[in-house]
């Protein structure tokens, strides 16, 4: 089944930091653009950060756990190809990336096993990169 592209649109209160973040970080490919809003090419879906004032969750990260770790709340992201994945958390790494959760296999040998990894945008947006070997195990209880 082919996927639709989706369109998430997140607030940022450091335009330039966060335009910067996206795109040099990630290397992500800049679409349209206003003093106010920027789109990117989030790995085939359009992400769109908004110049706004911090919000309480940017401020407070509200936590749950999850396998032994306090995964931030709220969070979005991608699950990547297996290398893609590692290609991502090397560059990360390379780049002196600081991570919430480093990247590490979650429920290893379980049930939905999967590689994961969650940082913060400068402007306190979590994200979260996976990948799944196998990934009809993405729904797996």
């Amino acid at each position: 089944m082919a996927l639709s592209p989706f369109h998430l649109a997140i607030p940022v209160h450091d335009l330039a930091a966060a335009r910067n973040f996206y795109g040099e970080t990630f290397g992500l490919r800049e679409g349209r653009s206003s003093d106010q809003w920027v789109d990117f090419d989030f790995y085939g879906h359009q992400l769109v950060i908004h110049e706004h004032p911090k919000t309480p969750a940017q401020a407070h990260a509200h936590t749950n756990a999850v396998d032994g770790h306090d995964v931030p709340v709220p969070h979005f992201g991608i699950v990547l190809e297996w290398a893609e994945w590692e290609a991502l958390a090397e560059r990360l790494r390379a780049l002196g990336t600081e991570f919430v959760i480093e990247p590490y296999i979650r429920f290893k040998g379980e049930p939905g096993e999967q590689a994961t990894m969650f940082l913060f945008d400068p402007c306190g947006n979590a994200l979260e990169f996976k990948a799944f070997k196998d990934r009809g195990q993405l729904f797996a209880t």
